[in-house]
């Protein structure tokens, strides 16, 4: 095994284990707040980019679509995100942020970007800048490699 060989299992190791960290430091954050990690995807989706079809919200966080009915449906029992029928389209059911749910995203949204905010300050601006670079430029050869 070349050092280079030696350097990118060494450099996948610390990926892994330093996003395991921080998924594992925000999740406690989370728990605090009554909110799993799923859950608070969710959540942050729609109160920034407002309600959304059902279907497309677990692409954009990443979870399969039995488990975002699951996320939906705790969600919806706390009182926090409802569900809506589309006007135009019965095959399609949005899902959108209640009141009680923007006051809570309020309140914790905040809070949440602090605390990763003070998670990423062991970087400078241009380190974050380069780190955001390399990780994009990483996932995106990943994504496109043929097997």
């Amino acid at each position: 095994m070349s050092a280079t060989d030696r350097d990118t299992l060494k450099a996948l190791t610390v990926l892994f284990k330093s996003s395991q960290h921080v998924q594992d430091k925000l999740k406690k954050d989370m728990m605090k707040q009554g909110l799993n990690f799923s859950e608070f995807a969710v959540m942050e989706l729609l109160y920034h980019k407002g309600e959304q079809p059902i279907q497309n919200i677990g692409k954009k966080v990443l979870l399969a679509s039995s488990s975002l009915t699951y996320v939906v449906d705790k969600l919806e029992s706390k009182g926090l995100v409802q569900r809506i029928p589309c006007a135009t389209d019965r095959r399609v059911i949005f899902t959108a942020i209640t009141e009680e749910g923007r006051k809570l995203m309020d309140r914790i949204f905040p809070l949440h970007a602090a605390y990763i905010a003070e998670i990423f300050s062991v970087l400078s601006d241009k380190e974050v800048e380069t780190f955001i670079d390399l990780a994009k430029r990483v996932g995106v050869h990943a994504e496109n490699l043929e097997h």
